[in-house]
């Protein structure tokens, strides 16, 4: 069993810590840090935490295993820096980082303590996902020509104006860091390098300091071309699609991965004819979990690789310069 401490317990760190606390049997959260809570709060009682000052408190403590940061996207370096060096194991929220410098700064880190650095990437875990993999590895769809995704919702919208959601420095390119940098993951893991983006953005809503309509165009040196589109200020939409010379398959479903509820696939390798499969919800963010544990003990590798992790930030910042250029940016 790992024993782990969780920093930050807003929005994204509760749902951690309620999706693994009491479910897994690999990992269990013995520790926190949240300055806004105190030792009576209802969440730490009801887990059983103890509630830590800071984070150097946190990794003085022998009994933690594994520190998890459910925190703003510029302080990820140093923290997981600090808990490498304090020979803890790291999951790190997305994104890892901000440039491709810092993210290779954590990962050679992580190297040369020895310790397994995960990262929030639930969407590749999906049922859906795994199954598309799969039809690509087996050669089931032909070669692969194009690949679109959509990951719109509107749970962030109208934040207050000082939260780090929405400022352009935490969170750029409108909904990149909320939900187009898992589609680069999932994007980079099945096609492998991306050599060229395309990226724009637009503010509706001037809540969202940052812009809330965000699309790019991608392509990977394979010659697969690609595209993201996500909308954050719409009811939860989500779709998968790729086409190949002997098919196309699609993934919809319409509920956030946080939150119970079936993903519809269409699989068709002949005009008009179309398998239709309605696949159950598996809890994605506990699998990631389960997987990192795992890594930890030494049962299997962590199946995000360093270039993997290199790779999605590199695209991440090339998205984000390409936004603000408004030109493609080769990578």
């Amino acid at each position: 069993m790992i024993n782990a401490g969780i920093v930050g317990l807003g929005w994204w760190g509760s749902h951690i810590l309620s999706t693994v606390q009491g479910k897994s049997d690999k990992l269990k959260f013995v520790s926190a840090v949240e300055p806004q809570f105190d030792e009576t709060s209802e969440i730490i009682i009801k887990n059983d935490l103890e509630l830590q000052p800071d984070l150097d408190t946190l990794l003085q403590d022998a009994n933690i295993d594994a520190v998890v940061l459910a925190t703003p996207h510029s302080l990820h370096e140093e923290q997981i820096c600090s808990a490498a060096a304090a020979g803890k194991h790291v999951f790190c929220e997305k994104p890892l980082a901000l440039t491709k410098e810092s993210a290779q700064k954590s990962i050679n880190m992580c190297e040369k303590a020895g310790v397994v650095l995960g990262v929030g990437h639930e969407r590749r875990f999906e049922a859906s996902m795994r199954e598309i993999k799969e039809l690509i590895s087996i050669g089931a769809l032909g070669e692969i020509m194009h690949v679109e995704a959509n990951f719109s919702h509107d749970m962030l919208s109208n934040l207050p104006p000082g939260s780090w959601r929405v400022s352009e420095t935490e969170s750029p390119a409108a909904g990149m860091t909320a939900t187009g940098i898992h589609l680069t993951d999932a994007y980079i893991n099945m096609f492998g390098k991306i050599k060229e983006v395309y990226a724009a953005t637009a503010l509706r809503n001037p809540a969202n300091q940052n812009g809330d309509i965000l699309s790019f165009h991608l392509k990977f040196e394979s010659g697969v071309t690609g595209y993201f589109n996500s909308v954050l200020e719409t009811p939860l939409y989500i779709r998968f699609c790729l086409f190949g010379t002997k098919g196309w398959v699609e993934a919809k479903n319409y509920h956030h991965p946080s939150n119970p509820g079936p993903t519809y696939l269409s699989i068709c390798k002949k005009p008009g004819e179309i398998e239709e499969k309605e696949l159950d919800w598996e809890d994605s963010v506990l699998m990631n979990f389960e997987a990192f544990a795992d890594a930890c003990l030494g049962n299997q590798e962590y199946p995000f690789s360093n270039e993997e992790k290199i790779q999605n930030i590199e695209v991440f910042e090339a998205i984000c310069l390409s936004a603000r250029k408004g030109n493609v940016v080769v990578i």
